[in-house]
């Protein structure tokens, strides 16, 4: 199993998309994080769906979690008013790490190897070509799984 073989077509946001449409992406489709791309398409970084809420949730908050019970439902439902006016740029980590990216012929276990390391959600397949890279889609750590436990004869 080689990653072109499990890549995926995938969401991808800029670093200049609304939060707000990149919150609603990643609560519509469900997904464990968004791939964050260039102009020129190419993986620039991964913004966790975790870190989408931490962008959420009040500091103080944050700092002391015992405050959550203070807040009240009416309150605790206008959160994502925090999003409003935000761009991605702005929910991302203020030490953004490289997006991890594999080769279309790394295997299944280097994949997996990448993504344990990094401890990333997803590995974006990028493949060099003479005119440039091509970002051939995504693989997300529950994909891996299922295509793992399928070879494994344990789904």
């Amino acid at each position: 199993m080689r990653a072109r073989d499990m890549a995926v077509e995938y969401e991808t946001v800029s670093v200049d998309s609304d939060a707000i449409d990149a919150a609603r992406l990643l609560a519509e489709h469900r997904l464990p994080g968004l791939l964050v791309v260039g102009d020129d398409g190419m993986p620039k970084a991964v913004l966790p769906a975790s870190q989408m809420i931490k962008v959420l949730v009040p500091g103080y908050v944050i700092d002391d979690p015992t405050l959550a019970s203070v807040v009240d439902e009416r309150h605790a439902d206008r959160l994502c008013q925090a999003l409003e006016g935000l761009k991605v740029r702005d929910c991302l980590s203020k030490t953004i790490p490289a997006p991890p990216v594999a080769a279309p012929d790394d295997t299944a276990l280097e994949v997996a190897a990448l993504m344990a390391q990094v401890r990333s959600p997803l590995v974006a397949v990028v493949e060099k070509a003479k005119d440039g890279p091509h970002l051939l889609g995504v693989i997300t750590a529950s994909n891996l799984l299922e295509r793992l436990l399928g070879a494994a004869g344990a789904s």
